[in-house]
């Protein structure tokens, strides 16, 4: 080997070890915004739970004891279930892929950001079709789908609709996840240059906190890149805009070319 293959190799390993440590990054991130979102909710979670058992022991007729008793028993449940849902998020971290519920990662996801979508009064709307288990990394594609939605969301600052559609495309045997907004969508310049790493139209934290720093949406490609699929972006000034995820079915084969771009603004992954 001559030494500039040496060095040309030395760099290809340099700038893999510098995307996975990004990678990385990016994870630590989304659970630390994660955890901040759903801490709020846990807590609203806990007050409930909290009223209705003083309720409980003040009164003392058995009818106002039921109610309290059934407050408290929803409330433990969804306890149950957004604390079931982080512990999913942080669980499986080796990149393995596994056969992949999509409906529930679907709801898991969008119970964790129930209360920031409340607040900032986006409605939601799902359309969920059965569908096959994808192949994929449960977690890396919730990131994914957390990434998309909280976008929406900033795309509605005065408030809006969120579009959840899921479903199965038989002929190419692929899972189809597709996040529609109604907010202020993007110009083709912008849509050119959407996937680009460090490209960010954000400038600086909203409301909420959160800012962008141009990695969100080269982090999903990548993701779904590792997983054969397929990300297209659809948009218009004015309009919204929407992203098509689709995912292979578990114990499917890949689709051919899968990792060749597409030109325009289709991305083939």
């Amino acid at each position: 080997m001559s030494r500039l293959d040496g060095d040309e190799a030395s760099l290809r390993e340099q700038v893999a070890l510098l995307k996975e440590q990004l990678a990385h990054a990016q994870r630590l991130t989304a659970l630390g915004e994660l955890v901040s979102t759903t801490t709020h909710e846990f807590n609203n979670v806990l007050m409930t739970i909290i009223n209705y058992a003083k309720l409980g022991l003040r009164h003392k007729d058995a009818e106002t004891r039921q109610k309290a008793f059934d407050k408290i028993l929803v409330a433990g449940n969804r306890a149950a279930r957004i604390t079931n849902s982080i512990l999913g998020f942080a669980r499986n971290r080796s990149g393995a892929f596994e056969p992949t519920d999509m409906h529930k990662l679907v709801d898991d996801t969008l119970l964790l950001l129930e209360r920031e979508l409340s607040k900032y009064r986006i409605s939601v709307e799902r359309q969920i079709e059965p569908v096959p288990r994808a192949r994929a990394n449960p977690n890396q594609i919730q990131q994914v789908l957390l990434n998309l939605l909280v976008n929406a969301r900033q795309a509605m600052p005065q408030g809006g609709q969120v579009l959840v559609r899921l479903g199965y495309d038989a002929t190419a045997e692929m899972v189809d996840l597709v996040v529609r907004d109604n907010g202020c969508g993007m110009s083709p310049e912008t849509l050119r240059r959407i996937f680009e790493p460090f490209f960010t139209t954000k400038r600086g934290p909203d409301s909420s906190g959160k800012g962008g720093t141009g990695l969100g949406l080269s982090a999903c490609r990548d993701i779904i890149e590792a997983h054969q699929g397929r990300i297209r972006v659809d948009s218009s000034v004015g309009k919204g805009t929407a992203f098509t995820i689709k995912l292979p079915i578990a114990r499917a084969e890949a689709p051919a070319g899968a990792s060749e771009a597409v030109a325009e603004r289709e991305v083939v992954l």
